[in-house]
């Protein structure tokens, strides 16, 4: 039986994804000539380049979008790949943390809400299981809403893991007033505030009342209402 990989409280490890594989969430949204393209998905930073552009030829090949698009693809996602890979080789340094994570998402006409405790300190957690077993309980027929689910879950996996390295940045030079070490009992993030979800002490067990909080919601809705929801979002986008 493999046995567990646990961030220890005391020595940091080197920056990468808090999950059995080291898959970083991109997202994109690109609009040329008034032709719109939405995706998300997971990347694998140790790549080569070369795989960016193929992925971009083939995407607009097979979503017929404008040649013009594998530009605005490649620069968007060499972009967030850029990002990860600046953290790299960096300390991080995450207490043994129990943390809410949240979904609340909309794929084709299914809408999914959840709440649930994750625990970051275990490298063996794999969000892509996960999602597939939520989306097996929850009698989840799309087969888009399963990765979703789980580059949603990554996407706080990996605010957590660049908090956690600025923080130890920030203990280290021992700037006063510094936001502190522990990252997650910072306010104001409703992905991360312990607080907020647990009361003061952090508790990670909840009374019988709030258990309606982690009851997962799914609705499917219909053509028109995802029609003008689509509407809206087009709206807002300009």
């Amino acid at each position: 039986m493999r046995s567990l990989t646990l961030w220890s409280s005391k020595a940091p490890i080197k920056f990468r994804m808090p999950t059995a594989e080291n898959l970083i969430p991109i997202r994109l949204d690109i609009e040329v000539d008034g032709q719109r393209y939405k995706d998300a998905f997971v990347w694998n930073p140790d790549d080569p380049d070369s795989e960016v552009i193929n992925f971009a030829k083939r995407t607009v090949k097979d979503l017929k979008l404008p040649p013009t698009f594998v530009t605005q693809i490649v620069q968007s996602v060499q972009a967030q790949l850029a990002e990860f890979r600046s953290f790299e080789g960096q300390d991080m340094h995450v207490k043994e943390k129990i943390v809410p994570l949240k979904i609340d998402l909309r794929v084709n006409n299914t809408v999914v809400r959840d709440q649930f405790l994750w625990d970051v300190s275990n490298f063996e957690s794999d969000p892509e299981e996960f999602a597939r077993t939520l989306c097996k309980d929850l009698n989840i027929g799309d087969p888009e809403v399963g990765p979703a689910i789980a580059v949603a879950i990554r996407e706080q996996l990996y605010e957590i893991a660049t908090q956690s390295v600025s923080s130890l940045r920030e203990a280290r030079a021992g700037k006063k007033g510094r936001r502190g070490a522990d990252t997650f009992n910072r306010p104001g993030n409703s992905a991360l505030d312990l607080v907020k979800y647990f009361g003061s002490k952090g508790s990670v067990i909840r009374k019988r009342k709030d258990w309606y909080l982690y009851e997962p919601i799914v609705d499917i809705l219909s053509n028109e209402e995802v029609g003008a929801l689509d509407a809206r979002e087009e709206l807002n986008a300009r």
